[in-house]
């Protein structure tokens, strides 16, 4: 997991970058960092305390030698080094994948064929290292990455030549307790012996997600690994002779690594074969990561840090982005790793019905292939939104333009240029795309709505001038079109100096506006910000928010023909969760998530019925079905009868993760299946027997479906891909 840079950290070491922090403890730091030409490494330093010891200094070079002998194929690739540097720093290429520990955690015990992949590599890996004479004598889970290609052996701090005692004093375990072998608990000589009896120690952990001889004080540890016989009741019982082999005390007795990989190997497959989805999920998403912007460095303490008074909390500043909420991340994996495993995921995977199936779930059938996936040119965080259908294309807003992608290859036909954003680009009911274009360098810049001709991919020359109001403000929006009218937000003044929020409908065909409402009083806190909105008849219905600092969400329904509001009323529903999708509406309900999921009759704004579940759980943004209308909660679907109000039923999911229903994500639904983010993917749940068909690795959340054709469009970290809609 990445975390901030704190005050202290430098920028740079050597010629690379850091980004962010992977780990700290006692020895040293692991950064995220990038060199100059773009490529990522992890670098590990150590403290400054360390780094004054010749000893460890000399330590340090042995770990650099001992990666280097472990190579790319069983470990992390050295890129550079110095040890010899004021603070010496390690290079490695960045491993995308989780270390085993967290890897279990995610996805519980891991089955029979995993645990037998993941013993046969690191046995070779072991045997390589072995070959050359060098013994880990610190193999443990946290040391251990799972990559889609197969395990990686890290961390050789304190591996050294077989037979070498120089840096260990006599009596003296240095290692892992739980991890072990007897004889380096007692302090004797650690041979390669030692590595498999650790590596059955680990395999005990795969299989059980516990060590084999239980947990607690390190005296107590080193006491059951000299003594006591190790717990393998909860190992596979194929497993047992051989694990129980490794663990014996007697180091002579104990199989090689290469006997090891005879014994483990199945023959069949590549390693992610192997894998259960939750964890090829995680690889996925660990490659993502790695390109999302990196998190702001934290700022040096403003308060004595010897007074224990605390102070009053202040709110930050909101950022447009979390003010409207309209986009989703700004990152793609590097070629081959992210989108790649994507698309290797959904179309290669086949889970074991045996392997980690939770027992309220049947067995999960294997994902469809994406009808196709392509890349976005998305350089900046908020400059893609949610995919608009335009006739024969997608266009979605990427760069300094709108992309149009053929519906059916999904190959880029052309590029409108044109500096807009997500929030001021629309597509009507006739997949007209309407413009509002900015001009930065200057204070000014008069907001002009202009259509794109989609024949030429160019803007059209000519538009309608909205008076009075600026393009380059941030309140700026194209908010929905329909029935020939446009409506928008913007605002009088300049950036930063804000003077009237306005609320616009303008006909697109005579060219003219309609009217216009003023969104709050003139120089008061209590404007209104626009964050979704939509038609239903003669209704528009939008979302608002006070202001910045607040985090109420108002429904607010105005006649479409004259802007009159025929309703308004405040709703427990989070900024954030408001400004997601548009609003959830029928003929008769408006339809809200929030911590009630709710239908507002759309006449007078009064609750038909609510849902709760509990006063901590939200529910996400709704969509309607054909008479039900869903939302997300707890982790998993939940259904409601749009006409009765009565609660249909609810999935439990398998892990559950409330978090989801606050994220950037949209659901989708089909004539068979609905679907939206899961802990795993993405997720489609039958409708019939109300449990998830299938999972599609990937972190793609805002999903738009087009239901008369079939497929669905899902958007995730600069890329996009087409699914069948069943």
């Amino acid at each position: 997991m990445l975390s901030a840079l704190t005050h202290d950290d430098p920028a740079a070491i050597a010629s690379y970058r850091l980004l962010a922090r992977l780990g700290s403890g006692g020895m040293g730091t692991v950064y995220l960092a990038r060199s100059q030409g773009g490529r990522t490494v992890a670098l590990k330093t150590v403290h400054a305390r360390l780094a004054a010891d010749p000893a460890f200094r000399t330590r340090f070079r042995l770990e650099t030698d001992a990666a280097r002998i472990i190579g790319d194929r069983h470990g992390a690739a050295v890129v550079d080094a110095d040890p010899l540097a004021r603070t010496p720093w390690l290079a490695t290429e960045y491993v995308l994948g989780p270390p085993l520990d967290d890897a279990v955690a995610l996805a519980g015990p891991l089955p029979e064929p995993t645990v037998r992949a993941l013993g046969a590599a690191l046995a070779g890996a072991l045997r390589q290292l072995h070959s050359s004479d060098v013994v880990h004598r610190d193999l443990k889970p946290s040391n251990i990455l799972v990559t889609a290609h197969g395990p990686k052996l890290i961390d050789f701090g304190i591996a050294r030549a077989a037979g070498d005692d120089r840096l260990t004093s006599t009596g003296a375990a240095a290692g892992t307790p739980a991890y072990m072998s007897p004889e380096q608990a007692s302090g004797e000589e650690h041979t390669s012996a030692g590595d498999v009896f650790a590596l059955a120690g680990v395999l005990v952990f795969a299989a059980t997600a516990g060590a084999p001889f239980g947990a607690g004080a390190p005296a107590d540890l080193l006491y059951h690994v000299r003594y006591a016989d190790p717990d393998l009741s909860a190992v596979p019982p194929s497993l047992r002779p051989l694990l129980a082999a490794c663990l014996a005390k007697d180091p002579s007795v104990r199989p090689t690594t290469t006997a090891l990989i005879t014994e483990l190997h199945d023959g069949h497959g590549d390693f992610a074969d192997h894998l259960p989805p939750p964890l090829l999920s995680a690889i996925a998403r660990r490659a993502t990561d790695v390109w999302h912007p990196p998190p702001p460095r934290l700022p040096p303490p403003t308060e004595n840090p010897y007074t224990t008074t605390p102070s009053t909390p202040t709110r930050p500043h909101l950022s447009r982005r979390r003010l409207l909420t309209l986009s989703t991340g700004s990152a793609l994996a590097a070629a081959g790793a992210g989108a790649g495993l994507w698309a290797w995921r959904g179309t290669r995977s086949k889970p074991d019905p045996k392997a980690g199936a939770p027992a309220a779930q049947p067995p999960l059938g294997a994902a469809p292939a994406s009808l196709w996936s392509t890349e976005l040119a998305t350089p900046q965080k908020d400059e893609r939104a949610f995919p608009m259908v335009a006739g024969d294309h997608i266009a979605l807003v990427a760069g300094m333009g709108v992309v149009f992608t053929d519906l059916t290859t999904g190959k880029a036909v052309g590029v409108c240029t044109a500096d807009t954003t997500p929030w001021t680009t629309v597509a009507d009911e006739a997949g007209v795309v309407h413009v509002v274009t900015r001009k930065p360098d200057s204070t000014h810049h008069d907001l002009v709505v202009r259509t794109v001709d989609a024949e030429k991919y160019a803007l059209r020359p000519s538009g309608i001038t909205v008076k009075g109001l600026n393009a380059n403000m941030d309140a700026t929006q194209l908010l929905c079109a329909a029935g020939g009218v446009l409506f928008l937000a913007g605002a009088t003044g300049v950036p930063d100096a804000l003077r009237s929020h306005h609320l616009v409908a303008v006909d697109t065909r005579a060219g003219r506006e309609l009217w216009r409402k003023e969104l709050g009083p003139r120089d008061s806190t209590d404007r209104r910000f626009v964050m979704a909105s939509a038609v239903q008849g003669d209704r528009l219905i939008t979302f608002e928010s006070y202001n910045e600092y607040d985090d109420t969400t108002r429904i607010v329904v105005r006649d479409t023909r004259t802007g009159a509001v025929r309703w308004q009323k405040d709703v427990d529903v989070p900024r954030e969760t408001a400004g997601l999708n548009k609003p959830c509406v029928d003929g008769t309900h408006l339809y809200t998530g929030g911590t009630n999921f709710m239908a507002h009759r759309l006449t007078d704004g009064e609750a038909s019925w609510q849902e709760r579940v509990s006063a901590k759980d939200r529910f996400s943004s709704p969509v309607l079905g054909d008479g039900v209308v869903y939302a997300l909660v707890e982790g998993g679907a939940y259904a409601v009868d749009t006409a009765t109000g009565t609660k249909l039923w609810q999935e439990k999911a398998a892990t559950a993760n409330p978090a989801l229903a606050d994220s950037d994500q949209s659901l989708a639904v089909g004539d068979r299946c609905l679907y939206y983010r899961s802990e795993l993917g993405l997720a489609a749940l039958d409708l019939k027997t109300r449990r998830r068909a299938w999972v599609y690795g990937t972190d793609a959340d805002h999903v738009v479906a087009q239901r008369k054709e079939g497929r669905m469009f899902a958007v995730g970290d600069r890329f996009m891909i087409a699914l069948p809609l069943q």
